[in-house]
């Protein structure tokens, strides 16, 4: 006949660690976040956030990325455009632009010249003639 003897593993029976029954335990968040600290040191932001590509589908990343290189293309090409348009507007205005003020401004003053001289050749001819009437066509001096 079999005669049948429990043993007892000495895992069983040593004390564990922890805190015992006179003790606290330490429930503070700072313990929690200090250990994940301590396992990577040396990871970085980047690599944290590359390493969560894993999470997210492939197929979800390549829309994602499509998208976001078509409207980078988009913004891209109206900033170029933009720029052209800019450039042709403000050559064009310079270019046609100064010397029609120039012109305009030259005509004004030449206006003005011979308005004070058909002022200047009244006003001789009132000095010299008192009560001449005025030749047709021409205003009197104000």
């Amino acid at each position: 006949m079999v005669k049948l003897e429990e043993v007892v593993d000495e895992e069983f029976v040593r004390e564990q660690d922890g805190p015992h029954d006179d003790d606290e335990w330490d429930t503070d968040s700072e313990s929690d976040t200090s250990s994940i600290h301590s396992l990577h040191p040396d990871e970085s932001l980047y690599e944290r956030i590359l390493a969560l590509q894993d999470m997210i589908p492939a197929s979800t990343r390549r829309s994602v990325s499509s998208k976001v290189n078509t409207c980078t293309s988009w913004i891209k090409s109206g900033f170029t455009m933009g720029g052209k348009t800019l450039w042709v507007v403000s050559t064009s205005a310079l270019l046609m632009g100064v010397p029609w003020a120039l012109a305009y401004s030259e005509e004004q003053m030449i206006v003005e010249q011979e308005r004070a001289e058909l002022q200047a050749q009244r006003a001789q001819n009132e000095f010299m003639a008192p009560g001449t009437p005025t030749p047709q066509g021409a205003q009197p001096a104000l």
